[in-house]
């Protein structure tokens, strides 16, 4: 299982995936059923979670009902335990939508849900964030996960998710990180896709963050506060809902 769903990942398009994958793995879930590991976000218990990954798939992060992963988990009880968002019907701008988060986030926030990406079907605005078509403060939350690693000017793009942030709002903006690298790693003279998937981790990858990814966000003028949620959990409940343990959640704010 784990290296079809790697050849699915680096070989067929990302918007074929985004519109029909779900399906086929839901079917999946029917034969996973059981009680050693648990998804928070769509209440469900399974045997184990599916494999996922492009070049070394992880073993149990899939969530096969939902489709989140650990990062997605993650974020999800930081919202839950740590913030308002789950009470406070925040005007939310969700860049590069995830599908575990869309329909809930659209029953719970109504007009307030703004879903956006450059190429994806399953996003309501299509939107460029090297320059957001929304006015400045516009927003109380904004989700921008996974993204920046794509993008050609990151700063640029980590100022005008800022700029669109209300004065008193929030942005998630998590990226893949190597926690044995000091700082960022970057070269512009790397373009052939199978070295950038080397040395970035994904062929579409510009950069890979290291340890130094929360003052990246600061020198696009962010407050950040670093949260280590496996702490405040605990790792026993971290393993059980296969959370990502090394992970830190970014807050940024104005």
């Amino acid at each position: 299982m784990k290296y079809l769903i790697s050849w699915v990942l680096r070989n067929i398009p990302r918007k074929f995936i985004q519109l029909f994958a779900h399906q086929l793995i839901k079917v999946y879930s029917l034969i996973l059923k059981g009680d050693q590991v648990y998804c928070p976000i769509c209440d469900k218990s399974f045997r184990k979670f599916l494999p996922y990954g492009r070049m070394f798939p992880r073993e149990n992060a899939l969530c096969p009902s939902c489709l989140s992963l650990e990062r997605h988990r993650l974020m999800h009880l930081f919202l839950k335990n740590e913030t308002s968002f789950y009470s406070n019907r925040p005007k939310l701008l969700h860049i590069a939508p995830e599908y575990c988060f869309i329909n809930r986030f659209e029953k719970y926030l109504g007009e307030n849900y703004i879903s956006a990406d450059i190429e994806s079907p399953l996003a309501k605005v299509k939107m460029d964030l090297h320059h957001i078509p929304f006015e400045d403060n516009t927003f109380d939350a904004i989700f921008c996960n996974h993204v920046l690693e794509h993008v050609k000017d990151d700063v640029q793009c980590m100022r005008e998710i800022r700029r669109v942030m209300k004065p008193d709002g929030f942005a998630l903006c998590q990226s893949p990180q190597r926690y044995d690298l000091e700082t960022t790693y970057e070269d512009p003279s790397i373009t052939d896709p199978k070295e950038r998937e080397k040395h970035f981790l994904q062929d579409d990858h510009l950069r890979i963050y290291g340890r130094d990814y929360g003052d990246q966000l600061k020198k696009s003028g962010f407050q950040v506060e670093e949260i280590n949620m496996i702490e405040k959990m605990g790792l026993a409940d971290a393993r059980k809902m296969a959370l990502p343990l090394e992970e830190i959640i970014y807050l940024c704010k104005k």
